[in-house]
C-alpha cells in the first residue's frame, strides 16, 4: 500500500519535516571540514565562469582559460593582503605604547569603579580572571574557525580549477537527475542562482571598497591612528549583514579611547559610522548589491547567526547566499512558495492578508453549508 506524506494528518507532516532538518543539519555538522571549502570553491567558481567563457570564446583552451582566471584572483587577492600586511606592520611596531596607554586607561578604570559602586580592585580584577577562563572555550572555537579558514585557503584552488573544469559533467548531472518535464524549472533555476551569486559577491566587493574608503576618510579626518587599516577592517566586518556594521565602531572606539583624551573623537566616530551605515544600508546595498534575490532584515540575521552555531565564521559569510538560493528553489516548487514569500523582502499589505484569511473562512465554511 502506497502511503504518501501529504495525506497525513498534519503532526505526522510537522514530525517527518522536523526529522529531516535534524538530520540535514547533523550531516551538515559533521561534514563541514569537506562542505565548507567545497561550498566557498562553489560560489567562486560561479563567480570567474564568465572570464573562462570569455576566454574560451577567444579560442584559448579551457585549461589554459581556467588557470588564467585563478591567476588574476590570486593576483588580487594578494594584493589586498600585502596592502592590509603593510599596516599591519605600522600598527605592530606602536603596539608597546598602546598598551602602556591601555593599562593607564584599565587602572583609572577600575579606581572609578571603586569609587562609584563599592567594588574592591582585587575583586575587580578576581572577576576580569574568571571571565577570562571562562572565555578560553571560546577562544578555543574562534582558533578552529581561524584554522578552518586556512585549510579553506589551501584547498579552494583545486576545488575552482576542478569544478570549472568538470562544469558540462556537474551540468549534465543536475537536468539528467530530475525528469524530463522538469528541465526547464531545473534551467531556470540554473540560470537565476548564477546570476543571483555573482551579482552578489561582485556587488559585496563593490559595496566593501567603497564603504572602507569611506571609514578610511571619516578616522583620518577625526584623527584617530591606524585610520587607513582599522577603516578596512570594518568594511571587511561589514560583509556579515547588520551585525558585522555594529562590531566594527567598537575598534575604532577603542583606538580612540587608548590614543587621545576626552571623548569627543569617540562621539565623532560614532557619529560617522551611523552615517556610513546609513549610506551603506540604504543606497550602496539597494543599488549595488543588486542581487536578484532580496532576503529580508530579520530573516538575514536569524540566518547569519545560525550559520555561525553551524560553521562558524565561514558560515557566517555563507549564510546569505546560500539562503538565496534556496529562494530561487523555493519559488519554483508550488508547496515550498509560501517559504520562498516568508524568506523574501516584499512585504504584503493588510489588505492582502485579510483577503486570504477571508477565502480560507469560506472555505471552511462551505462544506457544512453543502452537509445542510
Amino acid at each position: 500500500m502506497n502511503i504518501k506524506i501529504k495525506d497525513q494528518p498534519f503532526y505526522i507532516q510537522s514530525t517527518v519535516v522536523l526529522f529531516g532538518l535534524i538530520l540535514l543539519v547533523y550531516v551538515l555538522n559533521i561534514l563541514a571540514e569537506i562542505l565548507v571549502p567545497l561550498a566557498f570553491a562553489a560560489f567562486l567558481a560561479i563567480l570567474l565562469n564568465p572570464l573562462c567563457n570569455r576566454l574560451q570564446k577567444m579560442r584559448v583552451p579551457r585549461f589554459l582559460a581556467i588557470l588564467i582566471a585563478m591567476f588574476i584572483m590570486i593576483i588580487t587577492v594578494l594584493l589586498v593582503f600585502y596592502f592590509l600586511s603593510t599596516q599591519i606592520v605600522q600598527f605592530g611596531e606602536a603596539m608597546p605604547m598602546l598598551q602602556k596607554k591601555f593599562e593607564s586607561i584599565t587602572a583609572d578604570v577600575k579606581i572609578w569603579v571603586k569609587d562609584n559602586f563599592g567594588v574592591a580592585v582585587a575583586k575587580q580584577e578576581q572577576m576580569i580572571k574568571n571571565a577570562l577562563n571562562n572565555s578560553q572555550a571560546m577562544v578555543g572555537r574562534t582558533l578552529n574557525s581561524v584554522l578552518g579558514i586556512l585549510s579553506v585557503v589551501f584547498l579552494l584552488p583545486v576545488y575552482i580549477f576542478l569544478m570549472l573544469y568538470y562544469k558540462t559533467l556537474i551540468l549534465n548531472f543536475l537536468y539528467e537527475v530530475f525528469a524530463e518535464e522538469n528541465s526547464k524549472k531545473v534551467s531556470e533555476v540554473l540560470s537565476e542562482t548564477k546570476t543571483a551569486i555573482q551579482s552578489y559577491i561582485v556587488g559585496l566587493l563593490i559595496e566593501m571598497i567603497i564603504v572602507a574608503a569611506m571609514n578610511s576618510v571619516a578616522l583620518i579626518l577625526l584623527g584617530v591612528k591606524y585610520g587607513i587599516l582599522i577603516g578596512c577592517i570594518g568594511a571587511i566586518l561589514n560583509l556579515i549583514p547588520y551585525l558585522g556594521g555594529i562590531i566594527a565602531i567598537a575598534l575604532p572606539v577603542l583606538m580612540a579611547t587608548v590614543t587621545k583624551d576626552g571623548y569627543s573623537t569617540q562621539l565623532g566616530v560614532i557619529i560617522a559610522y551611523i552615517v556610513i551605515q546609513f549610506i551603506d544600508n540604504n543606497i550602496l546595498v539597494p543599488r549595488i548589491v543588486s542581487s536578484k534575490v532580496q532576503i529580508n532584515a530579520l530573516m538575514s540575521i536569524i540566518v547569519v547567526l545560525l550559520g555561525n552555531q553551524l560553521w562558524g565564521v565561514s558560515g557566517m559569510f555563507l549564510s546569505i547566499p546560500f539562503v538565496a538560493v534556496l529562494k530561487i528553489i523555493f519559488d519554483r516548487i508550488e508547496p515550498l512558495k509560501p517559504w520562498g514569500k516568508l524568506l523574501g523582502d516584499n512585504i504584503p499589505t493588510m489588505h492582502m492578508v485579510e483577503i486570504w484569511r477571508n477565502r480560507r473562512r469560506r472555505q471552511a465554511v462551505m462544506p457544512v453549508k453543502a452537509d445542510s
